[in-house]
C-alpha cells in the first residue's frame, strides 16, 4: 500500500431546515392556529481515529466531505428530519489543521477517539413558535442556518514506542526485519527505505513494543535535503530512539553528530529523548575493528550501548529487552 502522510480536504456540515409556515385545517376548528414545525438540524462533520487504518491514501481520491441537511418542518407542528452526520476514518495519529492558518485544531492519537470540525447548521423555527397572545397567527418562519465549510489539511504522524534513525543503507529495514514481522524492501543501495516501516516486536507473551523505520537520514535533512525532512516528524511521537551506526563507516562517531544536529534543528525536544545506541553490521568487523568501535567518542558523552548484526543475531535479543526497559523508564517519567 503506498504511504500517504498528507492530504487537504474540503468538509461541509449540512445546512439546517426551514422552518414551516402553516395553520390548522380541520372540519371542526373554524379557528385553527398556526402549526408549522421547526426545521430539522444539519448534520455535522465529525473525524473518528481508527486503528485499522495507516495511511491518508484515501483522501487523495476525494477531496470534498458533505454531511446531510435537515429536513424542512411541516405542519401539524413536525419538526423536520435532522440531516445525517458525515463520519470521516482516519489513521490513530492524525492532527487536523486549519488550512489557512495552520491552526492545530485536534490531535487523534487514540483508537475511537472523535473530533467534530464543522456543526450542522440549526433548524429554523415554524411559524407555531412565533404566536403570542397579540399575534395569533404569526405568517412568517426563521429559515435554517447554514452549514459550515472548511479547508483542512490532515497530517499523519505515526505512534510507535521506538523510531530507528541512521544514516541511509545503515541497516534499518534489515533489523526491522528481522526483530518484527515487517517486510520492507530491503537493497545494497541508499534510501531503500521510502516510507516509514512499522513493526512489531514481541518480547514475550504478555510484551510487546511498535518500532518504527525512518528512512535514512543525511545531513542536511533537517532544510530539506533528501527525505528525512518529509519523516522526521515521524519520529517526535515515539518514547525512545535506536540509533544504529554502521560499523563499515569510516567515522561513525562522525555519522552520530550528523545525526544529532539534524534532529536536533528539525526538533530540539528530539534531542532529549531517551537514546539508545548500537553499532549495525558488527558481523562485518575483524577482532581489531571491534576494539576501535568500542572506543569511540559520541558527541554530548554519549555511550555506546551494543554491537548488533540482523544477519548473524549477534546482539538482537539483548537489544530487544533493551528496548523494553528503555520505553518503560520513559512511562514512568
Amino acid at each position: 500500500m503506498k504511504f500517504i502522510d498528507t492530504a487537504k480536504i474540503i468538509v461541509r456540515s449540512g445546512k439546517g431546515g426551514n422552518g414551516a409556515i402553516s395553520f390548522r385545517r380541520e372540519k371542526y376548528v373554524p379557528k385553527g392556529g398556526p402549526d408549522g414545525g421547526n426545521g430539522g438540524k444539519g448534520g455535522d462533520i465529525i473525524f473518528i481515529a481508527d486503528y485499522h487504518l495507516n495511511t491518508l491514501l484515501d483522501f487523495r481520491y476525494k477531496q470534498i466531505y458533505e454531511a446531510e441537511n435537515g429536513s424542512p418542518g411541516s405542519s401539524k407542528n413536525c419538526t423536520g428530519k435532522s440531516g445525517a452526520n458525515k463520519i470521516i476514518r482516519v489513521p490513530c495519529g492524525t492532527i487536523i489543521k486549519n488550512a489557512h492558518t495552520n491552526e492545530i485544531l485536534a490531535d487523534l492519537v487514540n483508537d475511537g477517539e472523535q473530533f467534530i470540525a464543522a456543526v450542522g447548521g440549526k433548524g429554523g423555527k415554524g411559524n407555531a413558535e412565533f404566536a403570542t397572545p397579540t399575534n395569533q397567527a404569526p405568517r412568517y418562519a426563521e429559515k435554517g442556518e447554514p452549514g459550515i465549510e472548511l479547508e483542512l489539511l490532515l497530517e499523519l504522524k505515526l505512534i510507535a514506542d521506538v523510531g530507528i534513525v541512521g544514516l541511509p543503507n545503515s541497516g534499518k529495514s534489515t533489523l526491522i526485519s528481522v526483530i518484527s514481522a515487517a517486510k520492507p524492501k530491503i537493497a545494497d543501495y541508499p534510501f531503500t527505505t521510502l516510507i516509514p516501516n512499522l513493526g512489531i516486536v514481541r518480547i514475550s507473551e504478555e510484551k510487546s513494543l511498535t518500532v518504527a523505520d525512518i528512512p535514512g537520514i543525511i545531513e542536511g535533512a533537517s532544510q530539506g535535503k533528501g527525505l528525512g525532512l518529509q519523516f522526521l516528524k515521524h519520529i517526535e511521537r515515539t518514547s525512545c530512539l535506536l540509533f544504529l551506526l554502521d560499523a563499515t563507516s569510516d567515522n561513525p562517531s562522525y555519522d552520530y553528530k550528523i545525526l544529532i544536529d539534524e534532529l536536533t534543528n528539525f526538533s530540539p525536544s528530539l534531542k532529549k529523548k531517551k537514546k539508545i545506541i548500537c553499532i549495525s553490521k558488527i558481523d562485518t568487523a575483524n577482532q581489531e575493528k571491534r576494539a576501535l568501535l568500542k572506543k569511540i567518542k559520541l558527541q554530548g558523552r554519549q555511550k555506546l550501548n551494543l554491537m548488533i548484526s540482523s544477519v548473524s543475531g549477534e546482539g538482537i535479543n539483548e537489544l530487544k529487552f533493551l528496548l523494553w526497559e528503555c520505553i518503560n523508564i520513559t512511562k514512568l517519567e
